[in-house]
């Protein structure tokens, strides 16, 4: 069986030393080649060539952004039966797609998981999601103003707050400070009460079949359950969210501080199920677009994509064969 491994040695806890060892453990049953990233988008590249040259596995090393391009890049054509099996070693900070997986978050155990599974033959095919963005003549984007050609997410996508605070922290790291729940707090805090969002919300949320929702400064969509995590704290503002289903959405309109830590401790309980005036869920859906009347940043799977006035969001049962 032949395997390509993806690995992104600037992802938070990817070494070369538990590069090594992986390389090392997967030789036992797979013929693997090595592939390091080493530019932004390159993993899109290698799942693209990987799904070209009919490779039967491949395995990414990295954080939930090589998990995005990868995935992007195998299913440039679309889903199929030509589509290489993705399996998943955590290396990056928060690694939402691998736990939502059941994935230890050890690489070293996560790699022997999926070795076992592999000889078991154990793997299932699972939902994903595609999103465009619309983007004006002033946003420097190498397809031009308009709507962006779609692209794959695994398990989450936003337009507004949580892509503000997502480059808030690149920008962090980009000075050299480490990826880490502090971090993100601290990100969080300042875009919340020092934003125009909650005080002016700019956006609106539309289903087919539904009257808009109109008036809101968050909106998140949500392929898994839980949608994030804050250190070991899962954040599951859907619930309702699953690999299974269509996507879900949660989103909010102007409220307060108070009204926002409330909400806040809701999504990290034990029975997560956030309600009140404002508050909006909505799950199982087959499509969504967001607009906003000002430009916001946008956001899918983590990475900053830049500013956008819209988000158009479909679900892709059954788009890819992974690893369990």
């Amino acid at each position: 069986m032949r395997a390509l491994l993806v690995t992104n040695p600037a992802a938070t806890t990817t070494t070369a030393k538990v590069r090594e060892v992986l390389v090392r453990a997967l030789s036992t049953d797979l013929k693997v080649d090595v592939a390091e990233t080493t530019h932004r988008g390159h993993a899109r590249e290698l799942g693209r060539q990987a799904a070209v040259d009919g490779v039967d596995v491949v395995v990414t090393l990295g954080g939930d952004g090589t998990v995005n391009e990868t995935v992007d890049g195998l299913l440039a054509d679309g889903p199929g039966a030509q589509v290489p099996t993705l399996a998943v070693v955590p290396g990056g900070s928060t690694n939402v797609f691998s736990r939502a997986l059941g994935r230890s978050r050890d690489p070293v155990e996560a790699t022997a998981e999926i070795l076992d599974s592999l000889r078991a033959g154990r793997t299932r095919r699972v939902s994903l999601g595609t999103a465009s963005a619309l983007v004006d003549a002033g946003t420097d984007i190498a397809w031009g103003p308009g709507w962006t050609p779609p692209r794959w997410f695994v398990f989450a996508a936003g337009l507004g707050f949580d892509a503000e605070v997502i480059r808030q922290v690149e920008e962090q790291r980009a000075r050299g400070r480490r990826s880490s729940g502090r971090l993100y707090v601290h990100a969080g805090t300042r875009t919340f009460l020092l934003g125009h969002d909650r005080r002016h919300p700019s956006m609106t949320l539309r289903v087919p079949g539904e009257p808009a929702r109109e008036g809101l400064f968050l909106c998140l969509v949500s392929n898994v359950n839980p949608w994030t995590y804050l250190g070991d704290r899962a954040i599951a503002p859907s619930p309702e969210a699953g690999f299974e289903n269509g996507l879900a959405a949660f989103a909010m309109g102007r409220l307060g501080p108070i009204a926002m830590l409330r909400h806040l401790r809701t999504t990290m309980a034990e029975r997560p199920d956030v309600r009140g005036r404002g508050v909006h869920r909505l799950h199982d859906l087959a499509e969504l677009e967001i607009t906003s009347t000002r430009p916001l940043e946008w956001q899918l799977d983590g990475d900053h994509l830049g500013p956008a006035t819209g988000l158009r969001v479909r679900s892709v049962p059954a788009a890819l064969e992974v690893v369990v």
